[in-house]
């Protein structure tokens, strides 16, 4: 019986490793962000020392790790992702994460978390969409690195509007109070996981309320950075 073989997401090429979902052709070929701010991940001069922003106004988490710009090739496949039920785009996407926060961790000596949150959808929503297109990518992420994956730990128990369709300030008031925690994270070291950071509004709210529960530090993860 003849068999279809893998073909890489980007190139449609068959792969050699069908796992990874990319072929090391695109995977080098992908556009590598700007210098980056290590802390806010927004340009910066350098991407070893915090930005003037976030010296003079930290955000709310300590670190931020993210693979791209939101461009493409990543951002068809986000959005494939996000809201055509691509969740078989989730090993190559989650690998994506994995590498890069490698190389951060080899070139930054960081730390490993030891719990890993996932930003949530409310129930109206994630009942529409049929799915939380985080939960796979924190699926592969957990069973990689062994961190601790807690898919209950955040709720969010007030729908507000579409996040992209509003404006930054629109967003920080759509967001208030919006989000409940329902795990204990004293002491913990979190890795908070988003597809896409726009104005990181969503990432800023959800960081404070696990400051506040008492977290020891809190790291973005991400797919794409608006830039």
């Amino acid at each position: 019986m003849l068999t279809i073989p893998a073909c890489c997401w980007l190139c449609q090429m068959p792969l050699r490793l069908p796992q990874h979902g990319i072929c090391s052709v695109c995977l080098k070929a992908l556009p590598a962000p700007p210098p980056v701010c290590p802390c806010c991940g927004l340009p910066a001069s350098k991407n070893d020392a915090p930005c003037g922003r976030c010296q003079l106004h930290p955000p709310p988490w300590q670190r931020m790790i993210l693979v791209s710009d939101y461009c493409e090739p990543l951002r068809k496949q986000v959005h494939q992702l996000k809201f055509s039920q691509g969740t078989a785009r989730a090993v190559m996407l989650a690998r994506l994460i994995l590498l890069t926060w490698l190389t951060a961790r080899r070139q930054r000596a960081l730390p490993r978390p030891d719990l890993m949150l996932t930003v949530p959808l409310h129930h109206r929503r994630a009942l529409k969409r049929g799915y939380n297109q985080l939960a796979p990518l924190a699926k592969q992420l957990s069973h990689w690195t062994g961190i601790q994956w807690r898919p209950e730990a955040l709720t969010r128990w007030r729908a507000g509007k579409v996040q992209h369709r509003l404006s930054a300030s629109a967003r920080r008031r759509n967001l208030r109070g919006a989000f409940r925690l329902e795990i204990d994270v004293n002491g913990r070291h979190i890795v908070l996981l988003d597809d896409v950071v726009t104005t990181g509004s969503t990432v800023a709210e959800l960081s404070r309320l696990l400051m506040r529960a008492g977290a020891a530090s809190v790291e973005i993860w991400c797919l794409c950075r608006t830039l």
